[in-house]
């Protein structure tokens, strides 16, 4: 069975004007997402969903789901604030969102197959499509408990305009991901790559060190997990306005508990994105060189 790919995209607003997740990077207005639609066709992949919120999904459908449709087989679904496991109520006040991991849970009435999860505004690139959609093909029927995580290397994922944040991934001898720890502030000091610890020093790491950019691979297991882990999470932060429920909190569980394992899988890739204003000219000069290059056509859909 083919994987499917999850693009978390309920970040986005209905008013597209200044949204980097809809602006046209690509020659002919392409988006980031569309090159990531491309790419995970050619992958593997044998189905999107996105997650959006409903005030927008008469726009997504005419403007984003119109262009994939004779492509690849495409499905909605829709994260609210209100969306919560019975027994609990959304407290007056809360606009944020759970979080990258109460989106993931929207999928799973419609993912019954290995999936992997991306972010809608990140440039990825094609062989970390490739690597993810061969391991979760590749996975035996039914497999529970194995998930995956493309580690970018981290030399190959910083800005030119600033600092970024990013979560720094250790391993252990079979190469299955011990633990991700978030570093606000990464950037080349000169020459080395280096992240600002908790004292506020410079600490150098390796270029090839992995880093997650939120590039994941599960099997439809992990969606119990979270429900379960989800009612967990609320109990202790129902009331706190800005709590979020992340991947990585719920990943982190899974492996301190070893109840899972993930493996962390190296790409070649160079990630890219709209972190600053001033990257985008840096996006659309890179895109243009990937297709000057014969890494995509001219015109994707």
């Amino acid at each position: 069975m083919k994987p499917t790919l999850f693009v978390l995209a309920a970040g986005m607003g209905s008013r597209y004007g200044g949204l980097k997740q809809l602006d046209g990077l690509g020659p002919n207005g392409e988006t980031i997402m569309d090159y990531s639609i491309f790419d995970a066709i050619r992958g593997g992949f044998g189905k999107i969903v996105f997650v959006i919120r409903k005030d927008f999904e008469k726009d997504f459908r005419e403007k984003i789901l119109s262009k994939y449709e004779n492509h690849i087989p495409v499905e909605l679904v829709f994260q609210s604030v209100d969306k919560l496991p019975e027994g609990f109520v959304c407290p007056e006040g809360r606009v944020k969102p759970w979080g990258t991991n109460h989106a993931v849970l929207m999928g799973k009435d419609v993912i019954k197959e290995p999936f992997a999860v991306i972010n809608a505004d990140d440039f990825y690139g094609r062989d970390s499509f490739a690597v993810l959609g061969k391991w979760l093909s590749e996975l035996p029927e039914k497999s529970e408990n194995t998930y995956c995580m493309v580690g970018f290397r981290v030399g190959n994922t910083l800005s030119e305009s600033g600092a970024v944040a990013r979560g720094i991934c250790s391993t252990n001898e079979e190469g299955c991901l011990t633990t991700v720890v978030e570093r606000t502030e990464i950037m080349r000091v000169n020459g080395p790559v280096c992240y600002k610890d908790e004292k506020g020093e410079w600490v150098s790491v390796e270029d090839n060190t992995p880093v997650s950019m939120n590039m994941w691979g599960f099997t439809p297991d992990y969606f119990k997990y979270s429900e379960d882990y989800f009612i967990e999470f609320l109990k202790n932060n129902i009331d706190n306005l800005k709590a979020e429920y992340f991947i990585p909190l719920m990943v982190n569980k899974l492996i301190n508990e070893h109840t899972a394992s993930v493996k962390v899988l190296d790409t070649t890739s160079k990630w890219f994105g709209v972190t600053y204003a001033a990257d985008r000219q840096s996006v659309v000069d890179k895109i243009k060189n990937l297709i000057d290059a014969g890494e995509y056509p001219s015109k994707l859909f």
